[in-house]
């Protein structure tokens, strides 16, 4: 297959061709033989197209003009938003900020409710920290049965065995009480 150009339109053809597919007219002389406009019509017979139609199809052919466009009309709209609730809330908020204390004051709230102070948390432990216990004891709680056991076992064998009592003595003279110690 040899290339020619054509004469009209100046399209490189096939050099066997008699008429140009581009233009339709004789590829060696440039002499208009077939109305290309008027055979594609006949053809593929082209509809009327709406405004609507129109202003969609060209979106769908310039797609990236199209969001590039959208995305800044958008930023605007959201600029125009923010500039206005910035002045808004500029003309509305003429106060000072109040502290968290002037509205969370719990100075002058009434005596039952206050909260009530942490109990002294008294630990129990034999020398080994993995048996050690603390109980937070709330009102109202009772005791299980099973921790007072627990403690009046552990009471029991801390206390030194009683002294031995003696026969009372017989003397009229008071005890002696024992001289005040100094800390």
């Amino acid at each position: 297959m040899s290339n020619a150009v054509c004469a009209a339109c100046k399209h490189p053809i096939d050099a066997a061709a008699k008429v140009c597919p581009y233009c339709g007219s004789n590829p060696t002389t440039g002499e208009k033989l077939i109305d290309t406009q008027a055979v594609l019509q006949e053809v593929f017979k082209p509809r009327e197209v709406s405004a609507t139609e129109n202003v969609l199809e060209f979106a769908r052919q310039r797609q990236g003009v199209v969001i590039a466009i959208g995305a800044f009309l958008a930023f605007l709209v959201l600029a125009f938003a923010h500039q206005f609730v910035t002045a808004r809330n500029a003309r509305a908020n003429n106060s000072q900020a109040v502290a968290l204390t002037d509205i969370a004051d719990l100075s002058n709230q009434p005596e039952e409710n206050k909260a009530l102070p942490m109990p002294e948390l008294n630990f129990q432990t034999d020398g080994r920290p993995q048996v050690m216990q603390s109980f937070i004891v709330e009102q109202g709680a009772v005791t299980p049965p099973e921790v007072i056991a627990a403690q009046q076992q552990a009471a029991a064998a801390a206390q030194p065995a009683p002294p031995q009592t003696s026969p009372p003595q017989t003397s009229s003279q008071p005890p002696a009480t024992p001289p005040p110690q100094s800390h």
